[in-house]
């Protein structure tokens, strides 16, 4: 049996009857309507999945109620009908939305295959638009959190430079969140329907990064026995993602900042040029101006990639918002996983925050994930973080014994002073007073912690 909610538009009362009987005994759920406004009545109070409707109405034609359902339910489907068919007749229906145009006498089979056409048309869009849905929301700004100051700093900056072609440069240490935030971009641009293709230059061998960029011909290397289309032009109309881009070889940096300049490119052993109309957004956790200092990056690449400049904090920075993280993270584990977790108790978010997390959020990520599939309390506990989490250890870095207790606390007394001085937009007064101390003594705080430099434009 059929399904599908169907509304049948024809002032020929005995064909509508008919018609309707019919596809009525096919399965599908079917309303009438005798003339044009008797189908506006009816799309004014419910949408359908799919129209039928006669072009030759007694009171107006079905080009009316196709361009009124347009208005009113776009995503439904409209099949125009007629008894005078001709090729001008089907151009101006599907030039005005039509999905299809028949011709009366309807033969049975015909109409049966049109309506289920149509039908799965409707189910593919509705399909793409959940997907695009859950894209969005996987990839879209929001699933970026935070309430620190320059992470609302960053979410300004996207907001404002997202649908422009301009050049990105990211910025951040390893697990900081910098694909994910190349991917909020692309999603907020013009350029969201179209590809986005991300490269780990990093990940690659040199040999073979220049190749998968550009593509190749066949024959001009080893191995090559055809053409292949580099990342390059697969991103054409969209976004190309080019991370760990610290690690390119002199040799492709020559390349990049003639693409970046002209926008066109010769594969790897090939003479016809090739041009893209793609946005390029990189990324790395390098100090490029040094690289540059040291000879290992091109200065003239370097000034055409830092145009926008996004830096992204590490965590141990942006202390407050731990648990608005962990809590993101595990009401999406818990979804996924099908696993309920309403929270965490208060020593293990004590012990999140005194953790220096080398690794970033995406350490973060991992560790609640793995928290609430191996946890076994409606909550979060202390005994449901790793070992090096609880007792204070922090892998990669020397632990705390043997330090003089000064050195001890500069870690958590520079997150400190970092995040009141944020709250406060770098005024010294209001950030002295909110820590208790006088304003030279911050200042002196500020100088031995490194803290000196604030964003241009804030005053203190």
């Amino acid at each position: 049996m059929k399904s599908g909610n169907l509304l049948l538009v024809d002032d020929d009362r005995p064909m509508l009857e008919s018609m309707a009987g019919w596809l009525r005994d096919q399965g599908y759920q079917v309303q009438t309507a005798a003339g044009r406004e008797q189908a506006q009545k009816q799309l004014a109070e419910r949408s359908f999945d799919l129209v039928l409707a006669d072009i030759r109405l007694a009171d107006g034609d079905g080009f009316e109620v196709l361009a009124n359902c347009r208005q009113k339910h776009p995503e439904t489907t409209v099949i125009l009908m007629t008894g005078y068919g001709t090729v001008e007749t089907a151009i101006e229906a599907l030039r005005a939305g039509a999905f299809d145009l028949l011709t009366k006498p309807l033969i049975d089979e015909e109409l049966e295959l049109a309506i289920d056409r149509a039908l799965s048309q409707r189910k593919v869009v509705e399909e793409n638009q959940r997907l695009k849905a859950q894209l969005d929301l996987r990839f879209g700004l929001e699933n970026i959190v935070g309430h620190d100051s320059r992470m609302q700093r960053v979410f300004d900056m996207i907001e404002r430079i997202a649908d422009t072609r301009a050049t990105v440069l990211i910025t951040g240490e390893s697990g900081t969140g910098k694909s994910l935030l190349a991917r909020a971009i692309h999603r907020r641009s013009g350029r969201r329907e179209q590809p986005f293709v991300e490269v780990a230059c990093g990940a690659m061998p040199e040999s073979l990064l220049e190749s998968e960029l550009f593509g190749h011909v066949a024959g001009s290397f080893t191995g090559a026995t055809g053409d292949k289309i580099g990342k390059f032009k697969q991103a054409d109309k969209g976004t190309i993602f080019l991370d760990e881009i610290g690690t390119s070889s002199p040799g492709l940096q020559v390349k990049l900042l003639r693409v970046l300049q002209e926008l066109q490119f010769e594969p790897v052993g090939g003479t016809k040029t090739q041009k893209v109309d793609t946005r390029v957004i990189l990324a790395t956790n390098e100090n490029l101006s040094q690289a540059v200092a040291q000879g290992r990056f091109r200065q003239d690449l370097f000034y055409r990639i830092n145009v926008i400049n996004i830096e992204l904090p590490p965590l141990r920075e942006r202390l407050a918002d731990i648990p608005l993280l962990a809590q993101h993270f595990l009401v999406r584990t818990s979804e996924e996983a099908g696993k309920p977790s309403s929270g965490f108790h208060e020593e293990a978010l004590a012990a999140m925050q005194r953790y220096h997390w080398p690794g970033n959020v995406r350490e973060l990520q991992n560790v609640v994930e793995r928290a609430v599939l191996l946890g076994r309390g409606p909550k979060v506990s202390l005994e449901d973080l790793p070992s090096h989490l609880t007792f204070g250890h922090t892998p990669g870095h020397e632990p705390l014994t043997g330090k003089a207790l000064k050195d001890a606390m500069e870690v958590p007394e520079r997150a400190i002073i970092l995040e009141v001085l944020e709250t406060h937009h770098w005024n010294r007064n209001a950030t002295a007073s909110a820590l208790g101390i006088n304003r030279t003594t911050l200042y002196k705080k500020m100088k031995r912690l490194g803290l000196m430099d604030r964003p241009q434009g804030v005053r203190s």
